[in-house]
Protein backbone atom coordinates (compact mmCIF):
# COMPACT_ATOMS: atom_id res chain seq x y z
CA UNK A 1 0.00 0.00 0.00
CA UNK A 2 1.40 3.51 -0.87
CA UNK A 3 2.40 5.84 1.82
CA UNK A 4 0.14 9.08 2.15
CA UNK A 5 1.46 12.06 1.17
CA UNK A 6 1.74 14.44 4.47
CA UNK A 7 1.99 18.52 3.80
CA UNK A 8 2.09 20.93 6.54
CA UNK A 9 0.18 24.27 6.79
CA UNK A 10 2.01 26.23 9.59
CA UNK A 11 -0.70 28.49 10.03
CA UNK A 12 -4.63 28.40 8.90
CA UNK A 13 -4.86 31.90 10.10
CA UNK A 14 -2.39 33.16 7.65
CA UNK A 15 -3.45 33.43 3.91
CA UNK A 16 0.28 32.57 2.53
CA UNK A 17 0.36 29.32 4.64
CA UNK A 18 -2.47 27.97 3.31
CA UNK A 19 -1.71 29.20 -0.08
CA UNK A 20 1.41 27.68 -0.19
CA UNK A 21 0.47 23.93 1.38
CA UNK A 22 -2.11 23.90 -1.73
CA UNK A 23 0.73 25.04 -4.14
CA UNK A 24 2.47 21.69 -2.40
CA UNK A 25 -0.78 19.59 -3.03
CA UNK A 26 -1.24 20.68 -6.32
CA UNK A 27 2.23 20.14 -7.56
CA UNK A 28 2.01 16.67 -6.76
CA UNK A 29 -1.07 15.61 -7.31
CA UNK A 30 -2.64 18.11 -9.49
CA UNK A 31 -6.63 18.22 -8.92
CA UNK A 32 -8.29 16.96 -6.00
CA UNK A 33 -11.73 14.80 -5.89
CA UNK A 34 -12.44 15.88 -2.01
CA UNK A 35 -11.47 18.08 0.87
CA UNK A 36 -11.82 17.20 4.42
CA UNK A 37 -12.20 20.25 6.89
CA UNK A 38 -10.90 19.15 10.48
CA UNK A 39 -9.62 22.05 12.18
CA UNK A 40 -10.45 24.02 15.15
CA UNK A 41 -9.36 25.96 18.30
CA UNK A 42 -10.00 27.48 21.00
CA UNK A 43 -7.36 29.43 23.82
CA UNK A 44 -8.13 27.05 26.90
CA UNK A 45 -9.16 29.43 29.44
CA UNK A 46 -12.43 30.34 26.93
CA UNK A 47 -13.48 26.43 27.34
CA UNK A 48 -12.37 27.00 31.03
CA UNK A 49 -14.36 29.79 32.28
CA UNK A 50 -18.12 31.55 31.75
CA UNK A 51 -18.65 31.84 27.90
CA UNK A 52 -19.10 35.54 29.29
CA UNK A 53 -16.04 35.97 29.99
CA UNK A 54 -14.60 35.09 26.51
CA UNK A 55 -12.09 38.12 25.32
CA UNK A 56 -12.14 39.76 22.15
CA UNK A 57 -8.90 38.10 21.16
CA UNK A 58 -9.79 34.84 22.27
CA UNK A 59 -13.53 35.29 20.26
CA UNK A 60 -11.64 36.57 17.28
CA UNK A 61 -9.09 33.26 17.22
CA UNK A 62 -11.63 30.74 17.57
CA UNK A 63 -13.47 32.03 14.66
CA UNK A 64 -10.66 32.28 12.68
CA UNK A 65 -9.03 28.75 13.06
CA UNK A 66 -12.45 27.15 13.56
CA UNK A 67 -14.59 28.47 11.04
CA UNK A 68 -13.11 31.25 8.51
CA UNK A 69 -10.64 28.67 7.47
CA UNK A 70 -12.49 26.66 6.13
CA UNK A 71 -13.63 29.48 3.46
CA UNK A 72 -10.20 30.60 2.85
CA UNK A 73 -9.28 27.00 2.46
CA UNK A 74 -11.82 26.29 -0.02
CA UNK A 75 -11.63 29.86 -2.24
CA UNK A 76 -8.14 29.10 -2.50
CA UNK A 77 -8.70 25.73 -3.80
CA UNK A 78 -11.27 26.77 -6.12
CA UNK A 79 -9.42 29.53 -7.32
CA UNK A 80 -6.25 27.39 -7.98
CA UNK A 81 -8.62 25.27 -10.33
CA UNK A 82 -7.58 22.33 -7.78
CA UNK A 83 -10.95 20.81 -7.80
CA UNK A 84 -12.14 18.23 -10.05
CA UNK A 85 -15.38 18.17 -11.22
CA UNK A 86 -18.00 17.33 -8.82
CA UNK A 87 -15.70 17.56 -5.86
CA UNK A 88 -16.57 17.19 -2.44
CA UNK A 89 -16.06 18.93 0.79
CA UNK A 90 -16.62 17.72 3.94
CA UNK A 91 -16.10 19.88 7.49
CA UNK A 92 -16.54 18.84 11.19
CA UNK A 93 -18.79 20.44 13.55
CA UNK A 94 -20.67 19.21 16.91
CA UNK A 95 -23.96 19.23 18.47
CA UNK A 96 -22.97 22.45 20.60
CA UNK A 97 -23.26 24.78 17.99
CA UNK A 98 -27.10 23.82 18.50
CA UNK A 99 -27.60 23.22 22.28
CA UNK A 100 -25.75 24.87 25.14
CA UNK A 101 -22.94 22.35 26.17
CA UNK A 102 -21.04 22.68 29.08
CA UNK A 103 -17.63 23.74 28.69
CA UNK A 104 -17.50 24.04 24.87
CA UNK A 105 -18.46 28.27 25.40
CA UNK A 106 -16.66 30.05 22.29
CA UNK A 107 -16.29 26.96 20.45
CA UNK A 108 -20.10 26.34 20.43
CA UNK A 109 -20.52 29.63 18.64
CA UNK A 110 -17.36 28.84 16.31
CA UNK A 111 -18.88 25.65 15.00
CA UNK A 112 -22.54 27.72 14.61
CA UNK A 113 -20.50 30.13 12.47
CA UNK A 114 -18.71 27.01 10.42
CA UNK A 115 -22.39 25.51 9.95
CA UNK A 116 -24.00 28.58 8.65
CA UNK A 117 -20.64 29.13 6.54
CA UNK A 118 -21.09 25.77 5.13
CA UNK A 119 -25.22 26.64 3.80
CA UNK A 120 -24.04 30.16 2.34
CA UNK A 121 -20.35 28.33 0.51
CA UNK A 122 -22.85 25.44 -1.00
CA UNK A 123 -25.15 28.33 -3.17
CA UNK A 124 -21.71 29.50 -3.72
CA UNK A 125 -20.03 26.09 -4.63
CA UNK A 126 -22.96 24.93 -6.60
CA UNK A 127 -22.51 27.57 -9.53
CA UNK A 128 -19.14 25.54 -10.35
CA UNK A 129 -20.77 21.92 -9.48
CA UNK A 130 -19.24 21.34 -6.44
CA UNK A 131 -20.56 20.42 -3.17
CA UNK A 132 -20.28 20.59 0.65
CA UNK A 133 -21.55 19.73 3.66
CA UNK A 134 -20.73 19.26 7.45
CA UNK A 135 -20.96 16.30 10.22
CA UNK A 136 -21.84 16.81 13.43
CA UNK A 137 -20.52 14.24 15.08
CA UNK A 138 -21.04 12.57 18.44
CA UNK A 139 -18.35 13.04 21.14
CA UNK A 140 -15.43 11.23 21.04
CA UNK A 141 -12.22 10.68 22.84
CA UNK A 142 -9.89 12.86 20.70
CA UNK A 143 -6.81 14.89 21.95
CA UNK A 144 -8.75 18.10 21.49
CA UNK A 145 -11.45 17.25 23.52
CA UNK A 146 -9.47 16.83 26.52
CA UNK A 147 -9.89 20.66 26.53
CA UNK A 148 -13.83 20.11 27.04
CA UNK A 149 -14.21 20.73 31.17
CA UNK A 150 -15.59 17.21 32.18
CA UNK A 151 -15.54 15.05 28.68
CA UNK A 152 -16.17 11.82 30.31
CA UNK A 153 -19.75 12.77 32.11
CA UNK A 154 -20.93 13.76 28.24
CA UNK A 155 -19.77 10.42 27.26
CA UNK A 156 -22.04 9.21 29.73
CA UNK A 157 -24.92 11.08 29.12
CA UNK A 158 -24.81 10.09 25.77
CA UNK A 159 -24.68 6.58 25.76
CA UNK A 160 -27.60 6.72 28.80
CA UNK A 161 -29.69 9.03 26.56
CA UNK A 162 -29.01 8.61 22.84
CA UNK A 163 -31.51 6.10 20.74
CA UNK A 164 -28.93 3.28 20.13
CA UNK A 165 -27.27 3.68 23.11
CA UNK A 166 -23.92 3.98 22.78
CA UNK A 167 -21.77 6.44 21.79
CA UNK A 168 -19.82 7.24 17.92
CA UNK A 169 -16.71 5.74 16.94
CA UNK A 170 -14.37 6.90 15.06
CA UNK A 171 -14.56 4.61 11.90
CA UNK A 172 -18.65 5.28 11.94
CA UNK A 173 -17.58 9.19 11.28
CA UNK A 174 -15.42 7.88 8.67
CA UNK A 175 -17.86 5.99 7.04
CA UNK A 176 -20.36 8.89 6.89
CA UNK A 177 -17.49 11.23 5.51
CA UNK A 178 -16.41 8.50 2.73
CA UNK A 179 -20.19 8.70 1.76
CA UNK A 180 -20.21 12.46 1.51
CA UNK A 181 -17.29 12.08 -0.68
CA UNK A 182 -18.57 9.86 -2.87
CA UNK A 183 -20.93 9.54 -6.11
CA UNK A 184 -23.53 8.11 -3.68
CA UNK A 185 -24.28 11.36 -1.83
CA UNK A 186 -24.07 13.33 -5.15
CA UNK A 187 -27.98 15.43 -4.32
CA UNK A 188 -27.34 16.08 -0.98
CA UNK A 189 -25.22 19.87 -0.03
CA UNK A 190 -25.54 22.36 2.42
CA UNK A 191 -26.40 20.11 5.10
CA UNK A 192 -25.72 19.01 8.25
CA UNK A 193 -25.58 15.59 8.81
CA UNK A 194 -26.09 14.14 12.70
CA UNK A 195 -23.96 11.13 13.06
CA UNK A 196 -24.28 10.83 16.81
CA UNK A 197 -26.70 7.57 17.82
CA UNK A 198 -29.59 9.71 17.54
CA UNK A 199 -29.04 11.69 20.59
CA UNK A 200 -29.43 14.96 18.62
CA UNK A 201 -33.05 14.14 18.45
CA UNK A 202 -33.68 13.19 21.94
CA UNK A 203 -36.43 15.72 23.77
CA UNK A 204 -36.46 16.51 27.53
Amino acid sequence: MPKASVYVCNNVSLDEDIDNCLEEIKKDHGKIDGLLHAIAHANTEDLRNDFILTSRDGYAHAQDVSTYSLVAIVRMAREKEMLNEGASIVAYTYYGSEKVIEGYNVMGVAKAALEASIKYLAKDLGKDGYRINGISAGPIKTLSAKGIKDFGSILDVVEERAPLHKNVTINQVGDSTAFLFSDMSSAITGEIIHVDNGFSVVGV
